[in-house]
């Protein structure tokens, strides 16, 4: 593969290596040279061999092949007429003699010791003298008779007074709060199945009836069991995970502003198979002992301290692997999610233990930047619902797939108050779970750097078909470049497929001249097949130490540690700072050379 003019100038001090067959003779150009950035895999392959004493290809660039060369042939000397010779190091400038010491300057004759010039030429005409030099050649000059002859001088006409100068503006403009949303947390201590859903002292109490009307919930809907698990039982075999949902209710306002109620100590977990025994998942299930499968701590998953609310729900057959499947069971613990939430609407006399603000502000005079989140949306199990009416619940969410997967934006606070609830079964290591969003770390690190303007949140899927992905990305194109943004970021859950939508979704942006950093796992089960020029500053998401997989619930999430990594880099790559080409191969210790940077 020859290399374009914008790629050679990129490349002048790697390897010179024929890419094609050329015959003796061929004056070598940007056309004759194979992309260094396939060096690796090649030599990996054993279809090239790289030794010392070869050329860069600043050195080859304008020789002539002495004899005929085969593609991916090392140019070295004797290969070679009319190497070019490298550049000679500038010469130190010599020091300058300091002023003192100079030879002096011959000296310029004073006004007193010129030559006499020829008389000017003087007239008086309309009160005014006219003076005529010729030494200054042809300049005329006019001045009133009386300021040399004390004639009287006609008076001036009327000047207006200058305007007074504006006095210089101190005052820098201040930043705009478009929205505040308030999170208030409530403790839970203990969590009881009873006959009445109640929060009171921090004991949840939720009415057992309530699995009944989840199976009701959907007609896929088989069977629903419940059951409380304390952080010390945690020794407990479950299906697979599917999703964590917190419990949090509106207590004023509507999603993204007002008064959020939330309980903290206590979650709920969605596990779930079919009839036939399949464990409701796409790539990789995280069914297993509990205290084995959950990397704890996670912003998507319990805490170390958290109560699980277990619900278990089994689905018609084989319809796991089909969106109105995974969404059935979604439905079945909405129900006893929602019971847990109009239980705690009005908390008027209790005193919560924590107060949380999250405020959207435009920044004035900052750069504006974008979050743009990839999220599953294949058509198969993968699904998000947007928007719901209550935090992090089922109803009144539109499903970004039957949305056609097109950009939508949300404003951080609506991210933060639940504004999306997770129905995607992919690998369970790299899912974004819907406690995930709602304590998106990304989003809460970009809202409070005081050193950007955070515009907004953009939500795009990821189509099955090509062409839906390349229409989907050229749309996110569109709507970055309207909104004038200086810099972005784009991450996506997941791998395989939809890197082929985080690749276009990238190069959307970057081709409109947007500086653009992108966040996943690729590690080396993921690791990238599809890539752009504009993908040239990268964080990797992977934690598991083999690079894997490893089947543990949201183990390669992002982190607040991943975030801070993302944004320095942004702000690298905004400020125009060259960033260094990645290693061939994912490698842990780029990474905690990055940490210590950041």
């Amino acid at each position: 593969m020859s290399l374009s003019q914008e790629t050679l100038e990129a490349h002048l001090n790697d390897p010179a290596v024929l890419c094609c067959r050329r015959p003796a003779g061929t004056v070598l150009s940007a056309a004759d040279f194979e992309d260094p950035t396939i060096f690796p895999d090649l030599v990996d392959s054993n279809l090239m061999t790289l030794k010392e004493g070869g050329l860069t290809i600043k050195q080859a660039l304008g020789a002539t092949l002495i004899n005929d060369g085969e593609a991916l042939t090392q140019l070295t000397p004797e290969l070679l007429d009319g190497i070019a010779a490298d550049e000679p190091e500038p010469a130190e400038p010599a020091d300058e003699e300091p002023a003192d010491s100079a030879e002096p300057a011959d000296e310029a004759p004073c006004c007193c010791s010129a030559a006499p010039a020829p008389a000017p030429a003087v007239t008086t005409s309309d009160g005014y003298v006219h003076l005529h030099l010729d030494k200054a050649e042809g300049l005329d000059l006019s001045f009133p008779v009386g300021a040399v002859s004390g004639a009287p001088v006609p008076p001036a006409a009327p000047v207006a007074p200058a305007p007074a100068p504006a006095e210089p503006e101190d005052e820098v403009p201040a930043d705009r709060v478009l929205r505040t949303l308030v999170k208030k947390d409530y403790p839970v201590t203990k969590v009881v199945l009873g006959d009445a859903t109640s929060y009171a002292d921090g004991v949840l109490t939720i009415d057992k009836s309530l699995v009944e009307a989840a199976k009701k919930a959907d007609p896929l809907v088989k069977d629903v069991t419940m059951e409380v698990i304390d952080p010390s039982d945690r020794h407990v075999y479950s299906n697979t995970i599917m999703d964590v949902i917190p419990v949090a209710a509106k207590a004023e306002g509507k999603l993204g502003e007002g008064v959020t109620n939330v309980l903290s100590g206590a979650v709920f977990v969605l596990t779930g198979m079919d009839e036939a025994g399949v464990q409701v998942h796409e790539f990789g299930s995280c069914e297993g002992y509990m205290d084995e499968k959950i990397r704890y701590g996670r912003p998507g998953c319990p805490d170390e301290n958290d109560i699980m609310i277990r619900v278990d729900v089994k689905i018609e057959k084989g319809t796991g692997m089909e969106r109105r499947g995974p969404f059935a069971a979604h439905s079945a613990v909405d129900v006893i999610v929602h019971a847990c939430r109009e239980a705690i609407k009005d908390l008027s006399g209790v005193k919560p233990v924590k107060e949380e603000t999250f405020k959207d502000v435009r920044r004035a005079g900052k750069p504006r930047v974008v979050l743009v989140k990839e999220i599953m949306g294949q058509g198969a199990m993968h699904d998000n619902l947007l928007v719901p009416s209550e935090p992090c619940g089922v109803k009144g969410g539109q499903k970004n797939v039957d949305l056609g997967n097109v950009p939508v934006v949300l404003s951080p606070n609506e991210v933060l108050d639940g504004g999306i609830h997770a129905l995607a079964c992919i690998g369970p290591a790299t899912k974004e779970i819907t406690r995930h969003f709602f304590r998106e770390p990304m989003v809460e690190a970009l809202q409070t750097d005081e050193e950007l303007d955070l515009t907004g949140v953009v939500f795009i899927g990821s189509p099955q078909v090509n062409d839906e992905k390349t229409f989907v990305s050229e749309r996110l194109g569109a709507l970055i470049e309207a909104m004038e943004v200086d810099g972005a970021i784009v991450t996506t859950e997941g791998f395989g497929n939809n890197h082929i939508d985080f690749s276009e979704n990238i190069a959307a942006i970057g081709s409109r001249g947007v500086p653009v950093v992108g966040v996943t796992f690729a590690a080396y089960q993921g690791q990238l097949v599809v890539g752009n020029k504009y993908m040239d500053a990268m964080i990797e998401l992977n934690k598991d130490p083999e690079g894997f997989e490893n089947e543990i619930l949201a183990d390669n999430t992002t982190t607040p540690e991943d975030a801070a990594r993302a944004i320095l880099m942004l702000k690298t790559k905004m400020a125009g700072i060259p960033i260094e080409p990645a290693e061939h191969k994912w490698d842990e210790s780029v990474i905690e050379a990055n940490k210590k940077l950041v």
